[in-house]
């Protein structure tokens, strides 16, 4: 356990209780936006209380390779981002915004956005690899050493930018997973590979956010993904934003709003157990709108969470009927032909060399594949999809159905 974790177990019970707010806007114009994120960071205690003038601020964003228009929702949207670095600069910080981004053609950042947004705002935009990466003193549960990035580690805040979006592997991208970016590329893929069980998946970064912890999160739920995130699925309006100091506590609350037990996500549950941050709903102070009010029961998940297998039952079926069911409706991505462009975006990221190129057109090998879902997550023309088999289909339906007349 590392110095940080024993910290924070100790000082978690005589903690008041932690504050997360939530504010309406509806939509990406900077003015509204710097208004809404002002007025929901003076309802969590205000900004001066997690800055003061020179501070070296890192403003880590949301920016999944390969890079793409923030009008398809993968990315933070850089006008978000813009409007939290004008406030900012207000308090008179030292502003560096960044994430790993690995090398591909063109100016990724101009892609997405960033590059003419920090040219606007005049603050340095940086690719965390030109910083290196230096190996920490803290022990993780399953990572040692942990090499994050000097840039990060080095600022005296971090500001974290998250996006509002499903996850296929981990259910959400939040706050919590957001620094899984201040890692190199190389071990990103490795860990897909070494960890394919999510629970160990979501216990490996809640190892990296122990080490690189934000002082301050601001996710950008204007417009959330829904269904097969983080870059596949489909664009949702929910015209919120989320702010707080204890980035665990606002995934807990974001989990809440879109109608998924936070008990659900591993990297909440791991971190409310290790002192990380706030993971009960009960232990937090929800401020401005209530979590009622901007709910969105019909949110989404995506195929590949096994949420829908929870069946209120008397008795609970026999371990060897559970670990069929869960065989058979594991998904596995697929290569939809008519979609792919060849760009090769999915050979690269693929860890264990499954996804590969053949006469232009991708295809997965069945064998080698680890369903870590890296392909799925790199491919920005939808050509990699998320199939059951016929069997495992037919069992996701059966037991969506049994669940509906069970809460009746």
């Amino acid at each position: 356990m590392s110095r940080r974790e024993d910290s924070a177990t100790a000082k978690q019970a005589n903690l008041p209780r932690t504050r997360v707010s939530i504010v309406r806007a509806e939509n990406y114009n900077v003015d509204e936006i710097r208004d809404a994120v002002r007025m929901g960071i003076e309802l969590i205690g205000g900004l001066d209380k997690v800055i003061k003038p020179g501070n070296r601020v890192f403003v880590k964003i949301n920016h999944l390779p390969p890079a793409s228009l923030p009008e398809r929702g993968i990315v933070t949207h850089p006008i978000f981002a813009e409007a939290v670095v004008e406030l900012l600069k207000e308090a008179g910080a030292n502003i560096t915004v960044g994430d790993d981004i690995e090398a591909g053609p063109g100016d990724r950042f101009a892609i997405s956005g960033f590059r003419q947004m920090c040219q606007r705002a005049s603050v340095r935009l940086v690719n965390l690899r030109e910083g290196g990466f230096v190996a920490t003193e803290d022990e993780g549960r399953l990572i040692e050493p942990i090499y994050v990035s000097r840039i990060a580690l080095e600022a005296d805040v971090i500001v974290n930018l998250p996006k509002l979006k499903t996850h296929s592997l981990t259910i959400l991208t939040g706050g919590v997973k957001n620094m899984y970016g201040t890692i190199p590329a190389s071990l990103r893929h490795r860990y897909h590979r070494d960890f394919i069980n999510i629970d160990d998946f979501s216990l490996m970064l809640t190892d990296i956010f122990a080490v690189v912890r934000p002082q301050l999160t601001i996710m950008d739920g204007i417009v959330s993904m829904e269904c097969e995130g983080p870059a596949g699925g489909n664009l949702r309006q929910t015209n919120i934003i989320l702010a707080g100091q204890d980035a665990v506590a606002l995934d807990t609350v974001a989990t809440s709003i879109i109608g998924l037990n936070p008990e659900d996500i591993g990297t909440i549950r791991h971190c409310n157990e290790r002192g990380l941050g706030v993971g009960c709903l009960d232990a937090i102070e929800v401020t401005g709108a209530s979590i009622g009010s901007v709910a969105v029961p019909d949110f989404q998940p995506s195929s590949a969470s096994t949420r829908w297998l929870t069946v209120r039952m008397s008795k609970p079926l026999p371990s060897r009927i559970m670990r069929f069911v869960m065989r058979q409706t594991v998904v596995q991505p697929r290569v939809a032909v008519s979609q792919c462009t060849g760009c090769e975006e999915c050979a690269k990221i693929c860890p264990t060399g499954a996804a590969t190129i053949v006469n232009e057109i991708a295809t997965i090998n069945k064998a080698k594949c680890i369903q870590c879902m890296c392909c799925h997550e790199a491919c920005r023309y939808n050509a990699i999809v998320l199939r059951r088999s016929l069997v495992g289909n037919t069992l996701y339906w059966l037991v969506k159905i049994a669940r509906k007349i069970l809460r009746r």
